[in-house]
Parts: C-alpha cells; sequence; structure tokens
C-alpha cells in the first residue's frame, strides 16, 4: 500500500472505543452529523466512522456514530492503554502482532486509519 491510503479498521479496534450513552446524545449525533464525544459539526472530512452498532430495545436497531479527529484521537489513546493491559500477544500491541493495538495506535496518532 502506498503511504496516505486509508486502512480499513479492524471490528475489535473499532468497538473498543467507548460511545457516550445513546440516552445522552442529541438526533445530530446518533445521525453522525456531529461528534458523539463533543457535538462539533463533521464533514466527510474532518469525519472518523466508528463503525456499524447495534441497539437492543423493542427489536434490534443499528446506528453509525462518528467523532471528530481529536475526540477520536483521545479515545483511542486511551483504549490502547487498557487493550495493551489485557492483549494476549505481549506488550507489543502496536506491532504487526496486533491488528487491534495496530489500529489504535494509528488512530492515536493522527486521528483517522492511516497507514503510517
Amino acid at each position: 500500500m502506498q503511504q496516505g491510503t486509508a486502512l480499513p479498521p479492524t471490528r475489535t479496534a473499532v468497538s473498543i472505543l467507548p460511545l457516550p450513552p445513546l440516552t445522552e446524545l442529541s438526533n445530530y449525533q446518533t445521525r453522525g452529523i456531529t461528534c458523539v464525544w463533543c457535538g462539533i459539526g463533521l464533514s466527510a472530512r474532518k469525519a472518523v466512522d466508528l463503525g456499524p452498532r447495534k441497539l437492543r430495545g423493542g427489536g434490534v436497531t443499528r446506528w453509525f456514530p462518528r467523532g471528530c479527529r481529536p475526540c477520536a484521537r483521545e479515545k483511542a489513546y486511551l483504549a490502547l492503554f487498557a487493550h495493551a493491559s489485557l492483549c494476549n500477544t505481549g506488550r507489543r500491541v502496536a506491532a504487526d502482532i496486533c491488528p487491534t493495538g495496530r489500529d489504535l495506535y494509528r488512530l492515536s496518532r493522527d486521528g483517522r486509519w492511516q497507514q503510517l
């Protein structure tokens, strides 16, 4: 892959990022128009796709949250530390050994899923 080519995150890495409770989010946040964490308006260039999430209630509903790069960086940074302490590949989670750790590391560095 060429440098700067976007890589899709693994489902595990995306699912590690904690989201606020849905009941605390605005309609714009649940629709991906604004950041799920800080509420800032998002454009295609500013948004980080956080992957589909499932809601359980009267049935199963899917929603597609998005966040701004600064918030996604911060959440990925914190998730990387939490993941490192539990990862079964040891302490080398940012290396190629652990795809989840690698993806969290990339997101924590530049706020998007991109090959470094």
